[in-house]
């Protein structure tokens, strides 16, 4: 059966290796959808998405709608007449114009094991509530918010140590790898709808400023948890004489303690100690605001810190 004409949705790094695959499988792709460009950096210059930037690297037709549900648009997508969509972290809320549309469906790679994790951030929010287990899901979308049926479904450890970074660029490369096999089966009719259970669903909201400010009340493994999960960007963050120290990786070390939470104890070649509710959090790389980011012993070099003082 002959493969089917695609179009493409998708704004950030998370997509590339799906569009990247889809390209070099020679599927037919009618075009590429990504959010508009950005102001970024102390300049606000205007920056394009990753996904636009690979999609004229292909010599593909690039569109960026404010908003896709806006007639102006869905005049092109009718155009385009895709016989699928596939949506990766696009960022947008599809309407059912488009959603109804193709003959083979709108599929979305989403980095959890739904129903758990439906939302904005489940890479981030996995780590930080300490699972230990993740996956990538296939799914046939619907109206409501990553509730439609699953079509694949694979699971992987999670590191005890792996970080947002890494899981992202893991999972991100699995979901390309199950999205085709999913493609495949829509395409020859094999495809197996499995609904999902409501009852079982767990949610990842938006990420603020506040999630990634540390609590030292808490316990060291949460700390982390925290930690891992926010690294490299957005971060997880403490205050340093009023200015924000991000922590990029750090270690648990459970252990009696008689010091308030956040005071900083000894430090080792493992790095600085700071106390949390039952152990430490040894920080080992670290980036105070308007400085580089840099190795704890580089860190220490520059600032004096004495044992005792409590991190905010």
């Amino acid at each position: 059966m002959a493969k089917p004409r695609i179009l493409f949705m998708g704004t950030p790094a998370f997509a590339l290796p799906a569009l990247r695959l889809l390209h070099e499988l020679n599927y037919p792709i009618a075009g590429v959808v990504s959010q508009p460009d950005r102001p970024k950096g102390r300049g606000l210059k205007e920056v394009a998405p990753p996904v636009k930037i690979l999609a004229q690297e292909f010599g593909l037709p690039v569109f960026q709608p404010q908003k896709v549900r806006e007639e102006s648009f869905l005049e092109i997508f009718r155009k385009l007449n895709p016989d699928m969509v596939v949506l990766v972290a696009f960022g947008q809320i599809l309407p059912k114009a488009i959603i109804d549309y193709p003959p083979l469906k709108c599929l979305n790679i989403h980095p959890s094991l739904l129903p758990k994790y439906r939302g904005a951030a489940p890479l981030n929010w996995q780590i930080i509530l300490g699972e230990t287990k993740t996956g990538v899901s296939i799914m046939i979308m619907d109206e409501g918010m990553d509730s439609g049926d699953i079509i694949l479904q694979e699971e992987t450890e999670l590191g005890s140590t792996e970080t947002f970074g890494e899981l992202h660029d893991r999972l991100a490369q699995l979901g390309a790898t199950l999205l085709i096999k999913s493609i495949e089966q829509m395409t020859n009719g094999t495809a197996k709808r499995k609904p999902q259970d409501a009852s079982d669903a767990t949610f990842a909201p938006r990420l603020t400023k506040e999630t990634g400010k540390i609590n030292w009340n808490n316990k060291a493994l949460d700390i982390i948890n925290l930690i891992r999960g926010l690294s490299p960007s957005p971060t997880a963050y403490t205050s340093l004489d009023g200015q924000s120290l991000k922590i990029f990786t750090a270690e648990a070390l459970t252990e009696n303690i008689n010091q308030p939470p956040g005071t900083i104890g000894y430090t080792t070649a493992a790095g600085l100690s700071v106390a949390a509710a039952n152990g430490y959090v040894i920080l080992k790389d670290v980036q105070l605001a308007g400085k580089k980011r840099m190795l704890i012993s580089d860190f220490l070099r520059g600032h004096q810190l004495k044992t005792g003082y409590v991190l905010q």
